[in-house]
C-alpha cells in the first residue's frame, strides 16, 4: 500500500528507455509488473515484462454496449482509456479458497490458507482506477472486520500511475470528482508527453519508495514548458468526458423515489446478466461455496464474486427477497450511488464507465438518473 504521500516534486523527465529501466528496476526488486496489453481484441492488464507488451499506438472507442480498438496516428503506449479488467481482481480475486480441511486418523485437520508473498507493481492505473482502489480499502479494511486476504496483498503493491489523455465516449470522472488527474494514492505518476516526434514520461514520486525507485531509472529535471505540457494533457481529457452525471442530490433522489416508473421500464431492457458488477472497479459482493471429493476425506471453500443482480443473491430461507429485475437494478443503482455513504462515507461510483460500455443493451447510469431527475419537479429533483 502506497505510503503517506511525500510533497509534490516538480517532476522529471524519463524516455522510452527510462520506462524499460522503471520495468527493469521493479522486476529487481521482486515485484511482478502488471500492465496493459492487448489480448481478445482488448485492452487487459495482464504481467509484462518489456515495453513492447504495451498497447503501442492502439486507443479504444466506447459507447453504450461498444468497445472497440482502432489503431492512432503516433506511437503512444498508453492512448486509450479502460479496458474490461479492473485491478481489483489482483487485489480481490474473483476465486479464492478461504481454508480447507481433511479427515485423519486422529480426526478432522482444518487448513488454513497460508499467506501470500507475491508482490505486485501496478503500471497503467489510471485516476479513477486509484479512486476505486480507495473505495475498496474501506470496504476491506475498514472498521473492525478487516479482510486478511485483501490486506496481504494490498500492503505490497507498487502503483505506477498514467495520468489519462485519453477518456472514451462513456467517461464520467469529472462528475465524479475522481478524475482524470491523479493527485494521491500512488508511488509514482506518469504523464506521456508527444510532440514533435519526440516521446517522453513527466514522473512524479508519490512515496519514499518512488523516490527511490526514480532515483534508480535515467531521469532529469523537467523544465517549465514540460511541466505545462503535462498539465495541458489532463485538461483536455477533462473537457473531453465522453459523460456527465448531476450528482447534486442524487443521494436523496434515489432514496426518496423506490417507486419511480423509472424503474420499471430500465428492467424492460435489463437481462440481469451481472455485467455490469463484474467489470465495476468497486464492486465487492461475494458468495461462498463449500465442496467436497467422492472420498469423503476433503473439504474446502471457496470465495467467488457474486451479482446484486442475480436471483440468488438475495436468497432467504423461502426464496429470493429481490425476485424481479426491477428491484435487483433499483438495488444496484441505489446502493452505488446513494446508501454506500451510508456505509462507507463515499459515492461507490467513480466515473470509468465499464457498467455502460460492457452492458450488452447499453444501459446508461448517467442516462438513467438524468431521466428520473427530469420526470420530477424542479424542487424535489435536486432536494
Amino acid at each position: 500500500m502506497p505510503e503517506a504521500q511525500v510533497p509534490a516534486s516538480q517532476g522529471s523527465i524519463m524516455d522510452r528507455e527510462g520506462l524499460q529501466a522503471l520495468l527493469d528496476v521493479l522486476t529487481s526488486r521482486g515485484f511482478g509488473v502488471v500492465g496493459p496489453r492487448v489480448r481478445d481484441e482488448a485492452v487487459v492488464y495482464e504481467p509484462i515484462r518489456n515495453v513492447a507488451d504495451l498497447p503501442e499506438g492502439w486507443t479504444d472507442r466506447q459507447d453504450g454496449g461498444r468497445y472497440r480498438l482502432e489503431r492512432r496516428e503516433d506511437r503512444a503506449l498508453f492512448g486509450y482509456a479502460v479496458g474490461p479488467h479492473s485491478w481489483k481482481q489482483f487485489l480481490f480475486p474473483s476465486r479464492q479458497r478461504l481454508w480447507q480441511a481433511r479427515r485423519t486418523e486422529t480426526g478432522l485437520e482444518f487448513l488454513e490458507e497460508p499467506s501470500r508473498d507475491e508482490r505486485w507493481a501496478f503500471l497503467g492505473v489510471r485516476a479513477c482506477e486509484l479512486c476505486a482502489i480507495a473505495i475498496q480499502d474501506r470496504v476491506f479494511l475498514g472498521g473492525v472486520h478487516r479482510d486478511r486476504s485483501y490486506a496481504e496483498r494490498r500492503q505490497r503493491v507498487f502503483v505506477v500511475a498514467v495520468q489519462c489523455a485519453e477518456p472514451s465516449g462513456t467517461c464520467f470522472c469529472v462528475s465524479m470528482q475522481a478524475g482524470p488527474k491523479a493527485t494521491c494514492g500512488f508511488d509514482l505518476a506518469l504523464t506521456e508527453l508527444l510532440h514533435a516526434g519526440s516521446h517522453r514520461f513527466l514522473v512524479e514520486a508519490g512515496s519514499r519508495v518512488g523516490q527511490e525507485v526514480l532515483a534508480a531509472i535515467p531521469h532529469r529535471p523537467a523544465n517549465e514548458d514540460e511541466r505545462r505540457a503535462a498539465e495541458k494533457v489532463t485538461a483536455l481529457a477533462a473537457a473531453r468526458m465522453g459523460r456527465t452525471l448531476e450528482t447534486r442530490g442524487i443521494r436523496e433522489l434515489l432514496q426518496s423515489h423506490p417507486e419511480h416508473p423509472r424503474w420499471e421500464e430500465v428492467a424492460s431492457r435489463c437481462l440481469s446478466c451481472g455485467n455490469c458488477t463484474m467489470v465495476c472497479p468497486t464492486c465487492f459482493c461475494s458468495t461462498v461455496e463449500d465442496h467436497s471429493d467422492l472420498s469423503g476425506k476433503h473439504t474446502e471453500r471457496m470465495r467467488l464474486w457474486d451479482s446484486c443482480f442475480t436471483l440468488g443473491f438475495s436468497y432467504l430461507h423461502g426464496g429470493s427477497v429481490r425476485k424481479e429485475i426491477r428491484s435487483r437494478y433499483r438495488q444496484w443503482m441505489t446502493h452505488k450511488l446513494s446508501t454506500w455513504f451510508d456505509q462507507f462515507g463515499s459515492s461507490g461510483c467513480v466515473g470509468c464507465g465499464r457498467c455502460i460500455t460492457w452492458c450488452p443493451v447499453g444501459i446508461d447510469i448517467t442516462e438513467e438518473a438524468r431521466a428520473m431527475r427530469s420526470s420530477l419537479p424542479e424542487e424535489t429533483a435536486h432536494v
